[in-house]
């Protein structure tokens, strides 16, 4: 009797164990984008004979990952408005206004993250789902997104780092910015790159 009890006290105690070190897994790791290394570009057409080139030069974010199972938990992405910048300071200051992102009203510009659908395959695509707000408005948004590598920073920090790419189109019209779209003077269509590298908190 006292050998079929341990029997069961131990076989009970290492399921038990199981189960703790399954729950320990499974929990989000907190990671936070290094403003060093965040590229925020943009690309819209202009009159038809280019596609003009943007970036906005200031933004932040965090996000909870599990790298092991590829499960998000959250994340959001915030941008300052007023950073935006395409080498033209005119072309900036209209950017800036009204007819576009009315930075003085709408300072900050927020992704918060939702469902996020892994790659199937080692460096493949998965997707991201989310929303975007923009001078007030906010909308679902669907990013592209390539986990291109996970490591101990090989200098400096020496922190665990994730880099990350993603990629979206939008019509930015559908967020109030319809200047120029019924003439073709400025595309509706929107392309948003992000590249960054994250550190472990």
């Amino acid at each position: 009797m006292q050998s079929s009890y341990s029997s069961k006290f131990w076989v009970t105690l290492v399921a038990g164990l199981g189960i703790v070190a399954g729950q320990a897994q499974a929990e989000p790791t907190d990671w936070e984008i290094d403003p060093e290394h965040f590229s925020i570009a943009f690309e819209a057409g202009h009159i038809g004979f280019q596609s003009q080139l943007g970036f906005f030069l200031e933004g932040s974010g965090r996000f909870s990952y599990d790298p092991d199972t590829q499960e998000l938990f959250s994340g959001q992405v915030e941008i300052q408005a007023e950073s935006v910048f395409t080498n033209h300071d005119d072309r900036d200051d209209h950017l800036r206004g009204r007819d576009f992102l009315s930075a003085r009203r709408n300072p900050i510009i927020v992704f918060e993250a939702g469902e996020y659908t892994p790659a199937s395959e080692a460096g493949g695509i998965g997707i991201l789902k989310g929303n975007l707000t923009i001078i007030g408005e906010t909308h679902p948004v669907e990013l592209r997104v390539s986990v291109n590598k996970q490591g101990r920073y090989p200098f400096g920090h020496r922190r665990e780092t994730l880099g990350i790419s993603a990629v979206a189109t939008i019509n930015r019209s559908l967020w109030g910015m319809d200047y120029g779209v019924s003439n073709n003077m400025v595309g509706d269509e929107v392309k948003l790159r992000f590249e960054f590298e994250a550190l472990q908190i």
